[in-house]
């Protein structure tokens, strides 16, 4: 799945409006993207909407108004067939890995594809073998490092060969190191790849960059130049006393 054509992403005046006590409140105001570059990063503040835009991707969270796209399959009429184009990581991986080892918790992803248990076994073991997490395959999860979860769940994600990979802020909860590995990792993906990140240097890797501030993209292109303008956004924002 991960061959051929690049998968083309597209926001068609996409709205996310939630209830609040006494009326609404815009998530995400009027939004038109077409999304075609390899890898894209996602910027701004706590609350700014970023996540919510990623949500929308594989159907987490479908609008209020518009639609969108992957590849033409749209992620309402089309949910399940989109989530099977589109992988989703989360910031925690333990939110999503729900067997007691990594070797199980890849084996789960593989059940569809792979029904020979034994073959399903040694396929998810060469999979964490080649992320180099064999020497861990079969401890628990809970004994893991935070890069190594986060690089299970990567892996567990990956194994249904998906086109897409969004990841929601991957690097946060990482040290310096675990953060290098998940970063590495990424970057070496055949998948288009979009993700949200606080890390400024993670964005920088990417060859498009998406500012997000009160539910709006507020700025759209080249890395460097975006990530300017979020500095400047940050710096003339008021501090919260």
């Amino acid at each position: 799945m991960t061959s051929g054509t690049a998968s083309v992403i597209r926001f068609a005046n996409v709205e996310v409006v939630v209830p609040v006590a006494g009326g609404s409140r815009t998530i995400l105001a009027p939004l038109d993207l077409t999304l075609t570059e390899r890898r894209i990063a996602v910027i701004g503040g706590n609350g700014s909407g970023k996540s919510t835009l990623l949500r929308l991707l594989n159907g987490l969270i479908v609008p209020s108004a518009g639609s969108v796209t992957v590849d033409g399959l749209d992620t309402v009429a089309d949910g399940r067939d989109v989530r099977r184009r589109v992988g989703f990581v989360f910031t925690d991986p333990l939110s999503q890995l729900v067997m007691p080892t990594p070797v199980e918790d890849v084996e789960l992803s593989l059940r569809r594809t792979v029904r020979d248990r034994r073959a399903r076994t040694e396929r998810a073991l060469a999979l964490l073998t080649e992320r180099g997490l064999g020497q861990v395959a079969r401890s628990s999860v809970y004994d893991l490092s935070g890069g190594e979860r986060q690089l299970v769940a990567l892996t567990s994600v990956l194994a249904v060969e998906p086109a897409v990979l969004v990841a929601d802020e991957p690097t946060t909860l990482l040290d310096l190191r675990n953060r290098e590995l998940v970063r590495s990792a990424l970057a070496a993906l055949p998948q288009r790849v979009v993700l949200a990140t606080h890390d400024l240097d993670l964005a920088l890797d990417a060859d498009r960059v998406l500012v997000v501030d009160q539910g709006r993209v507020v700025a759209d292109g080249e890395p460097a130049a975006a990530v300017t303008a979020y500095r400047r956004l940050v710096a003339q924002t008021p501090s919260t006393p």
